[in-house]
Formats: C-alpha cells, structure tokens, sequence
C-alpha cells in the first residue's frame, strides 16, 4: 500500500529519548493516557460526522487497536508498580489543534490530518525510544512493536481524507499543517511525555 501521509517537516533528535527516558513512570503513564485519548477521538469522529460513513469502519477498528495498546500499556505499568496518573493537557495538542478551521468540512479535513500527523510524530518518537533503550529490553519490545502501528495510523487517516476531499486541496492543507506542527513540535520543552 503506498503512502499516503507526509513526512515530518521537524525531526525530533535522538537526543529527546534521553529526557523522555528520564522518568520512566511518568512516560508510560502519559503514553497510557494518550492511547486511551486516541480511541476516544476516532469513535467520537464518528459520532459527530454520521454522514461520513467511509469513516465508521476504520476508526471502529481504530478505537479497538488503540484500546489495546492502552491495554498493553497499563499492564506494563501494573507489573512495573506505576500507577495511572489524572489526565492533563498535552501541550502539542492543544497547540497543534488551535490551527483547525471551523467550517463543517474544513474541520473535518484537518483533523484527519491533523491525526495523521499525531500518529506520525507518535511513530518517529516510539522509534526513538526503542534505539535508545537497550538497557531496558522489555520496554524496548514495547515501543518497536507500536512504532509500525503508528505509521500505519498515521497513513489510515491521510487515505480517509482522500476518500472525501480532492487530492490537491488534502496536500495543499497537508504542507500547511506539517509546517504549523514542525514548528510546534521544535519550540515545545523536552519532557518525560511523548510530546
């Protein structure tokens, strides 16, 4: 299956898994946070855009997989002795979402990509992690066996674009929000989070 979504305008550096690593509690515990947000938001996509029915069937599977690797998640923390922690803002979502458009179908096309490019920075830094935790082979396990599942989400929701919106008008707003979330993504401070 070919591509669908762009590439990342900012990568992160290697050296951001260093910081993320730093605490190990607290990042398993925000990316358990996370997974259970991203389930969330593919099935209230669906409720809010019934007549988007292209979209049902994928992010049904989608709120499933993401389910399951908060699973994943929580158990690891469970045999770890950490605990789940209060949900907070993330600071890259909050920003990155500040750039949606309003109009019915304007919002519907960015945040498609605006979750594909979640899932693409979420894969970039499972990546990151699983090279930088060789000292921790269980962990490392972890993060490689969702850093594919990632790229592929991120792909997914490009693909769903396309199904409902012109294909120069879907890149056109692409390069825009890549631009806005390269940005975000470079002046936001490193922390024991995923973002």
């Amino acid at each position: 299956m070919a591509k669908k979504s762009v590439e990342l305008r900012y990568h992160t550096p290697a050296e951001w898994a260093a910081t993320a690593l730093a605490d190990v509690a607290h990042l398993l515990a925000d990316h358990a946070n996370c997974e259970r947000k991203a389930s969330a938001m593919a099935m209230s996509m669906i409720v809010r855009f019934p007549d988007r029915e292209a979209i049902a069937p994928a992010l049904i599977d989608l709120a499933i997989e993401e389910l399951d690797h908060f699973r994943q998640c929580y158990q690891l923390m469970q045999q770890r002795g950490i605990a789940l922690i209060p949900d907070s803002r993330d600071p890259y979502i909050h920003a990155l979402t500040r750039h949606q458009r309003h109009g019915r179908d304007e919002h519907f096309l960015d945040q498609l990509l605006i979750f594909s490019l979640v899932e693409n920075r979420g894969a970039e830094r499972f990546r990151l992690i699983t090279q930088a935790s060789d000292d921790d082979p269980e962990l490392q396990r972890f993060y490689k066996s969702l850093w594919a599942a990632e790229a592929r989400h991120g792909n997914l929701f490009a693909e769903l674009a396309l199904q409902y919106f012109d294909e120069a008008v879907v890149y056109a707003r692409f390069a825009e929000l890549a631009e806005v979330e390269g940005n975000i993504v470079a002046e936001l401070p490193w922390r024991s989070a995923l973002h």
